[in-house]
């Protein structure tokens, strides 16, 4: 039953004092604890909403680590405490906690270890997403997918999401990133954990809280993040924890496609530049490298996406 389940709710604190009560008072009433972990924030977490809530839990960090720090700060202190399901909630109340229930039930029923929001679900509320934040999310997800392996999940960045403490128990927490990679590196670690991510249905909410992220410069932070998340889930997935087919696609696939590619550049520039006509052999050389090559890393794609975690 849901009541024999210790829930605790995680909330990173940062500026967000005219907001604080308003997320406490409206969690629902099956929570069991709730951390506030202030992550050293200029702007104080007011004391006297503290003391209207009983099961509240105040923890503050010595240095500012940032929004993952922070949350990590709670998952120890929810370890240490026993709880058996910790739900992550923001402190600036764009989050509905009334889906806190929809989150934490699939963990309770077996479902699934992690439960999260996909704000792509609800159309009605799509369209009141901003736009940059919207085409942001739609590319930055499927980078995502290819770079943690969930090809079946979305709105990977979604940081409301509910996690079983024994899943916790089991994750480096120092491969976990501290700040805006938080929920990304979170999802891949899971993946090593072979563990099955729920998307729940929900929409977002916008008000008037300020965020420190540059939508702009997002591309260019979690980018670089992506492309080395991505080669070293490849790396261990297929060359230290298991070795399958395609882990010989992939060692076949890539030289023949980087070979035929980079081999048929320098061709073309060769002959052009002299003017003549590349030899019959030399072009069907290079087409054969670039499409066996391809057809191969298609196949090894193809093999990652029936991979990867789906429901129990």
């Amino acid at each position: 039953m849901q009541n024999e389940n210790k829930i605790a709710v995680v909330i990173p604190y940062y500026n967000a004092a005219k907001h604080i009560e308003s997320v406490l008072s409206k969690l629902p009433a099956l929570v069991t604890k709730v951390y506030i972990v202030d992550d050293c924030s200029p702007e104080v977490l007011p004391k006297e909403v503290l003391s209207r809530f009983l099961n509240v839990v105040y923890i503050k960090n010595i240095s500012n680590l940032g929004v993952g720090g922070a949350t990590k700060t709670g998952f120890s202190k929810a370890i240490e405490d026993k709880m058996d399901i910790v739900v992550k909630v923001d402190a600036d109340d764009q989050m509905d906690t009334t889906y806190i229930k929809a989150l934490i039930n699939p963990l309770i029923n077996g479902e699934a270890s992690y439960a999260k929001g996909n704000r792509f679900r609800d159309f009605k509320a799509l369209k009141k997403m901003p736009f940059t934040r919207k085409i942001g999310n739609l590319g930055l997800s499927f980078l995502t997918k290819a770079a943690t392996g969930y090809w079946n999940n979305f709105d990977p960045t979604n940081g409301f999401f509910a996690i079983k403490i024994e899943t916790l128990k089991r994750l480096d927490f120092e491969e976990i990133s501290n700040r805006y990679y938080f929920e990304t590196s979170l999802i891949s670690q899971l993946y090593f954990q072979d563990a099955v991510i729920k998307d729940v249905p929900m929409p977002a909410i916008y008000g008037d809280e300020k965020s420190s992220m540059n939508v702009w410069k997002m591309p260019f932070v979690f980018f670089p993040k992506l492309v080395k998340t991505f080669f070293n889930r490849l790396f261990k997935s297929y060359f230290v924890y298991d070795f399958n087919m395609s882990s010989i696609y992939i060692l076949i696939g890539t030289p023949l496609f980087l070979f035929g590619l980079i081999y048929g550049i320098y061709t073309w520039w060769f002959y052009s530049s002299q003017a003549l006509f590349a030899p019959t052999g030399t072009i069907m050389l290079v087409t054969l490298t670039i499409i066996i090559g391809f057809q191969l890393l298609l196949q090894a794609v193809h093999y990652d996406i029936t991979k990867a975690p789906k429901g129990l």
